[in-house]
């Protein structure tokens, strides 16, 4: 798919090729080497955490919502490395094409974040007496993510809903 070039699976769900330089749902913060570092190092950690969660037999549950994480963490990294060094640059009408390692668009961990999954729900107006936003389109669920990002926000989901008690336990005595 060429960049922002978009499949309608249903009218609320569309497949929408976007690349981001930044975090889940292309947030932007810092710069791009210092954030694929961090993600390498903040990997390190939740790999042994969960190695000391097993270690120590904690609930399936918290074991598989801190997997998702990590493995979210790890897709996202894959394409932050690689893409960039295996792809030739995307823009619009034109598709990316894969060339040989090294030849990409961008060097090593510098590679955009590829997303592609788009829910527009709701779209409308807002009515025209509501302050400030009055007579404004208005769209519900604009962010486009990927697979990744989808492990990582249902891994914090869950760990909120079924194990916060849990997560604060450990994370005031880990090594116990």
């Amino acid at each position: 798919m060429a960049l922002y070039e978009s499949i309608e699976i249903a009218s609320w769900f569309k497949i929408y090729f976007v690349e981001n330089n930044g975090m889940a749902f292309g947030i932007e913060v810092i710069g791009k080497l210092f954030l694929s570092l961090f993600r390498i190092v903040a990997v390190g950690f939740i790999g042994y955490y969960l190695y000391l969660l097993v270690k120590k037999n904690f609930t399936h549950g918290y074991i598989a919502s801190i997997a998702l994480i990590l493995a979210g963490a790890i897709g996202n990294i894959i394409d932050s490395v690689f893409y960039g060094e295996i792809f030739t640059a995307s823009y619009p009408g034109h598709v990316a094409s894969m060339v040989p390692f090294g030849n990409g668009y961008s060097s090593w961990l510098h590679g955009k974040v590829v997303d592609m999954f788009y829910f527009p729900l709701i779209e409308g107006t807002f009515p025209q007496w509501l302050p400030i936003w009055g007579g404004e389109d208005f769209l519900f669920f604009r962010p486009i993510f990927n697979f990744a990002d989808s492990a990582i926000t249902i891994g914090i989901a869950l760990l909120l809903i079924f194990y916060r008690k849990t997560l604060t336990e450990t994370m005031q005595k880990p090594n116990e």
